[in-house]
Formats: C-alpha cells, sequence, structure tokens
C-alpha cells in the first residue's frame, strides 16, 4: 500500500434526504481518501428474491469515482432481508436460547443451504456491479462475522461429522477423550448422537464451540472464494474482524478463530472500539492492533472500524481524536476509518455518532478529522507500511478462553468474575504500562525462537506439543512468564493425571496439587513484594517449588509454606510462575526482573509516556511519543538525531521533548 487510507463508513441509503455532493465536499474538505459501502443493506440491493437494485451503490461510487476518494465494498451478507425470513425460517438460527427472531442483525444459521444460496447469488451480482470500477481499491467480506450461537440439527448433523472425522470414527476414543462414562453420557452408536446444547459434559460442549469457530473459518474463506472469481489483482479483500465486546474492545474473541479466519483475506482488518475522554489510556487500540498485525505475520492491517463520537460518554476531548489516530498507526495500521461519517436518524444505532451529528454541521470533532486528513496526505510516506520488531510476544488461546467459561477461575459458574481475558489484560496491560511492545502468537504457531520473551496467560487448554514448544524455548535461551491455571488440560479439555503444571513443570521447575481461593486476606511476601499491602488476588496455586527460587510466597498462617511466584533456570533461559494473581505493581516487578534477563529494554525515565517504534518505507525508525493524560509531559530521547515528522523540527540525542497533553510527537531517525 502506497498511502494511508483515512475515511468512515458511509451509508447513502440511511440519508433523510439527498446530500451526497455535500457529502462529498466535506470528505475532500477533511481530507478522507476512503469510504466503506454496501455491507449494511442486503435488503436494500434485492427487495424481492432475485429483483437486484444498486443504483445506491452505483450512485455513490460514480460520486467518489468523481472525487478521487477510494471506495471499499462490503458483500451485504450480515443482515437478511424480510422476505427471506418469511419465506426459509429455518434460515434463522436456532441457538441455546432457542430460535431467533427475525429483526436484529446476524440472526442467520452460516451454514444454512438456503441462506448460502441467497448470499451467493446477492456477492455475485454485487461483484458484477463493482468490480471493474476504479475506485474500488478492495472488498470487505461481511461484517464482524460471528457463529452468532447457531446450534439447530443442521449444525448438530455437522459436528457428528466433525467428530467422526477427528477421532476416525473411533467412538471409543472419543468416549475417552472426553470422559462420556461419566452420568451415563457414554455414546454406543454415532445415531445416538444427542443436541449437544442439552450436554452436562464440558470438554464435550468446549469442542462444540471450536466447531461453531471453524464455522466461520469456512464462511468467509466460501465468500472469499466467489470474490476471488471477480476481483483484480489489484483490489484486496479484508474482514473487520473485532474483540471481546465489554462495552468496548476487551480481549480476544470467543466466537471466532481470528488465526484461522484471517486465511481468507489478503489483507488484516480489525474494528477497535476504547473508553475515551478521562479513561482513554491506549491500552486496546494497542491490543487489538497486535493481534491484527500478527494476523497475517506482522504484516500491515487496516482500521476498518473506530470511533469519532461513538457514544455519548466517548465524545472526545480535544486533541483526543488525532492521539487515537495516530495510536493506530504506530501499531502498524495503514488506516483509520470510522463508524461512520454519519450519525443516523433511527434504530438501534441512532445515537452511535459518527464523525457529523444527526445535523450534519461542522463540529470539534470534524474539524480535528481535518487536521488529521491534512497531516496523512502531507507525511503519509513518512508513516505508512510501518514494519515492527519486537523482542516480546504474548501467547493467546481461544481453547483456554472456551475451557475457563465451563471451568471458571473463580467458583461457582454462575458467579465467575475473573475470567481469561481477564488474565490476558492484567499481564498485557502491564506490559503496556511498562512500554514493552509485544506481538501476539497462538498455540499453533511454529516458532517462537524470534522473541526473547514470551508471556502466556492461562494457558489452561493446550495440546503437548505447544508446551513442549514452550520448554524448549526456555531451554535454548528463551524467557517465559507464565500464569496460573496453564498446561492443565489438553486440547480436548481433558485434564491431565500427572503432577500440575503438567509438561510446563520441565521448565518451571515446581509443582502443585492443591489451590484454593483467597477468602479473607492472604498477602504476599517476598523479595518482589514492595512495602505495601499487597494481595494474593482470585486465585492460590500452592507452589511446591522443585529447583525454583521463590520470588514470593503467600503471608497467611495456613499458607506460609507455599510459594506465590517462583523463578526457575532451566537450559539457557528463565521460567518465571505466578500462582496467583497479584496486583500491577507486583507483577510489573517480576517482569522488570524477567525483561532484564532476557536484555529487552525498557524505557524507564519515559514513564507516563508511550513509545512505540518501527521502521518505515525509508528504512528509518520512526517511534511515536503519546501522552495519554491531561498534562503536558517531559521525556528524555535518547537516540539517534531525529526530525519530528509533524512539524520538522530537529531533535539530538538527549535533549529533551514535551508532549502536549492527550498529544504525540513522531520522531524519525536521520
Amino acid at each position: 500500500m502506497n498511502q494511508l487510507l483515512f475515511g468512515a463508513a458511509y451509508y447513502d441509503e440511511y440519508m433523510p434526504y439527498d446530500r451526497l455532493e455535500e457529502d462529498v465536499r466535506m470528505m475532500k474538505k477533511a481530507g478522507i481518501n476512503t469510504v466503506r459501502i454496501a455491507e449494511s443493506t442486503w435488503s436494500t440491493c434485492e427487495p424481492q428474491p432475485g429483483v437486484f437494485d444498486f443504483s445506491h451503490v452505483v450512485r455513490v461510487m460514480d460520486a467518489m469515482e468523481a472525487a478521487g476518494i477510494n471506495v471499499i465494498v462490503g458483500t451485504p451478507t450480515y443482515a437478511i432481508p424480510t422476505w427471506m425470513a418469511k419465506e426459509h425460517p429455518e434460515i434463522l438460527a436456532v441457538t441455546e436460547s432457542g430460535p431467533c427472531g427475525y429483526g436484529f442483525r446476524q440472526n442467520m444459521d452460516i451454514t444454512s443451504p438456503a441462506y448460502r444460496f441467497y448470499a451467493e447469488r446477492v456477492i455475485r451480482e454485487l461483484m458484477k456491479v463493482t468490480a471493474h470500477r476504479p475506485c474500488v481499491i478492495g472488498y470487505q467480506i461481511d461484517n464482524e462475522t460471528k457463529h452468532y450461537g447457531t446450534a439447530g440439527p443442521n449444525v448438530q448433523q455437522q459436528f457428528v461429522k466433525y467428530l467422526r472425522e477427528k477421532f476416525h470414527d473411533d467412538l471409543a476414543a472419543m468416549n475417552r477423550e472426553f470422559g462420556l462414562d461419566y452420568w451415563s453420557n457414554r455414546l454406543n452408536a454415532w445415531e445416538d448422537f444427542v443436541d449437544v446444547r442439552s450436554a452436562c459434559n464440558q470438554s464435550l460442549k468446549a469442542e462444540f464451540e471450536k466447531f461453531q469457530r471453524s464455522l466461520v473459518t469456512d464462511f468467509l474463506q466460501w465468500q472469499a472464494d466467489i470474490v476471488n472469481e471477480y476481483r483484480r489483482p489489484d483490489q484486496f479483500i479484508t474482514h473487520n474482524f473485532d474483540g471481546e465486546w465489554r462495552d468496548y474492545s476487551y480481549g480476544i474473541q470467543p466466537d471466532v478463530d481470528h488465526y484461522h479466519a484471517a486465511a481468507a483475506t489478503t489483507v488484516a482488518g480489525f474494528d477497535i472500539y476504547h473508553p475515551s475522554q478521562d479513561l482513554l489510556t491506549g491500552k486496546e487500540i494497542a491490543l487489538c492492533g497486535d493481534i491484527a498485525r500478527s494476523l497475517k505475520g506482522g504484516e500491515n492491517y487496516l482500521i476498518l472500524e473506530t470511533e469519532a463520537q461513538g457514544y455519548i460518554n466517548w465524545l472526545p476531548y480535544k486533541g483526543q481524536l488525532l492521539l487515537q489516530a495516530y495510536s493506530h498507526l504506530s501499531e502498524g495500521a495503514n488506516s483509520v476509518m470510522y463508524w461512520h461519517w454519519h450519525s443516523i436518524h433511527n434504530s438501534v444505532e441512532t445515537y452511535w455518532r459518527g464523525l457529523l451529528s444527526q445535523d450534519f454541521m461542522e463540529n470539534d470533532t470534524y474539524r480535528e478529522a481535518c487536521r488529521i486528513g491534512q497531516e496523512f496526505a502531507e507525511k503519509g510516506d513518512h508513516l505508512v507500511n510501518l514494519k515492527k520488531k519486537n523482542e516480546v510476544a504474548l501467547l493467546v488461546s481461544n481453547e483456554s478462553l472456551t475451557a475457563l467459561k465451563y471451568f471458571p477461575i473463580e467458583f461457582p459458574v454462575e458467579k465467575a468474575g475473573v475470567m481469561y481475558n481477564d488474565v490476558l489484560r492484567w499481564m498485557f496491560d502491564a506490559l503496556y504500562d511498562m512500554n514493552v511492545e509485544c506481538d501476539i502468537l497462538w498455540p499453533e504457531s511454529e516458532d517462537f525462537s524470534q522473541y526473547k520473551v514470551v508471556i502466556v496467560p492461562a494457558l489452561y487448554a493446550a495440546p503437548d506439543q505447544t508446551l513442549q514448544r514452550l520448554n524448549r524455548f526456555v531451554e535454548n535461551g528463551g524467557h517465559i512468564v507464565v500464569s496460573f491455571k496453564s498446561g492443565v488440560a489438553n486440547e480436548n479439555v481433558k485434564v491431565s493425571c500427572g503432577v500440575q503444571p503438567n509438561i510446563l513443570h520441565d521448565s518451571l521447575g515446581v509443582i502443585y496439587h492443591q489451590f484454593t481461593l483467597p477468602r479473607g486476606t492472604v498477602g504476599l511476601t517476598g523479595d518482589v513484594v514492595d512495602a505495601g499491602d499487597h494481595k494474593a488476588e482470585t486465585f492460590m496455586e500452592l507452589l511446591i517449588p522443585e529447583g525454583a527460587e521463590t520470588l514470593a510466597s503467600y503471608d497467611h498462617y495456613n499458607w506460609k509454606e507455599y510459594a506465590a511466584i517462583t523463578k526457575n533456570h532451566f537450559g539457557k533461559g528463565t521460567a518465571t510462575y505466578f500462582g496467583t494473581m497479584t496486583d500491577e505493581e507486583v507483577l510489573i516487578n517480576v517482569l522488570r526482573g524477567v525483561m532484564a534477563d532476557a536484555g529487552v529494554d525498557i524505557s524507564e525515565e519515559n514513564a507516563g509516556v508511550m513509545i512505540h517504534k518501527g521502521v518505515n518505507d525509508y528504512g528509518k525508525t520512526v517511534r511515536y511519543y503519546l501522552n495519554y493524560s491531561p498534562e503536558e509531559k517531559s521525556v528524555v530521547y535518547r537516540y539517534g538525531d531525529a526530525c519530528d515528522v509533524l512539524t520538522d523540527e530537529t531533535v539530538a540525542v538527549g535533549s529533551g521533548i514535551t508532549v502536549e497533553p492527550w498529544g504525540v510527537r513522531i520522531l524519525e531517525e536521520k
């Protein structure tokens, strides 16, 4: 890609009156060079079965083409028309809660033959209208796709077929692996398979969710195959993946296996939403950006949706829209695109506001976007295609996320508080606050050797090969930091009958037989625990070192003989283990030691300003200094002489630089 894409989703069909010409004028003023269109309105494109009307798509393409604005076309398959639900009610997904009703988007069974028939037809007709247009630079297949909990008879039959293939038609092996003798759940004939929604066997239910995630992978590849029949070589295929939603993007997505699903795309894409105003930290931008960048082996990615005004409590302070935009670029994004251009006047997302409010007038957010667009146009050649080479990686696992849903860290199930993504965020956020950038690994990742440190949050369910790979990584000189609830079960959520933490015991040099919850107050004591009130939080494994050094113990009369945090030398590397969750201060104390052992630099004197770096198309190192606070920050620039990309100011090594409140400085080494 030779330019930064700056833009928004644009829905001319939602407009209360014809203002396309005025919208284009305001886009040009804002420096917007790309719009996303078409993914939301299947019922407009095909008002009746086989009757197609793409006039609104053509109208927008004509206007954008004349204005020199790029277009990304979305396949309109994530919200089905009314006539389809009426004629084919079997298309509506049957979930654990029962049949879906019509109305909300993403309510269909993505494996339904009838749905696939109509989806393929509308995609092909759309491609005929758009693929030849010079303004169309790429395609977005579907929209934030999930499996939507689909679990009807059609899906149940496919699951049985999937299991038969997985276990090579060996029913006894499947019974043994999932422990189906328990409560007389044993299956003695494949024909006896019952609806998994009512199963009490969590290993089987976790396998069903893994299967459901594979449906998304298959569905996106199916769409990509159709698009590939029509698209030009210079047109990309992307998809707007998203994370777990907790009123904003929080962690890895439970209902999609991003690692496998991204294979359908030529360029990874992501939607990132985050708290704003005084709660803006940049952490969600960084984590989701790391995931997106790692999906295609470190290649640059597209931000297809992020917030402009968004929720009522997301209206950005002055400077924050610009800070957010450069935060995306600092992670390796090649685009910043807002959802959406204009705020709509009806329905569910009426008050999810775009760059413009419902009055379509210029506002502070729009005016700040104009500055972003101008800077992207003038300086984008120094910022596009930023390549990042990090020394630290975070190993994430959909299987562990699902397993810890069924076997939560905190019992009982209905009161579960801390979940997998909380542990992931506990460890990621500490790295972020230390100014340590990281990549993302998955259990399927073959090569850990390019990293000095691998962080492993709650790897509850993983194949033996992954655990052995971690041991070899340490033995060969790497450093790992592993949290509690790791190495417990295999990829089928079958708990090991050996000593815990299973295969990782070799590198960690520690075992445990028992665990509990820190009811009341269980303090921590040890070299990594500074003066203050530091407690064991959430979970306690009662660790018994077998060669490992004790970094912290439980400060409790009944648990004081057990270690809480350990460090072990194994081969040429080290393995650190947290048997409990701690506050961030203790976690950072431990991580500092690990980074020192590994030779990973930490910019301690620049605490409070996030520093992200990469190499641009000119082969020069670019560093972003990002200030997520309402106070001006002063930091020491300690690298080679540089030029401020945005101001052209020369900055000498060792000099102090200031970063405005909610501001950014971008320095390119000479």
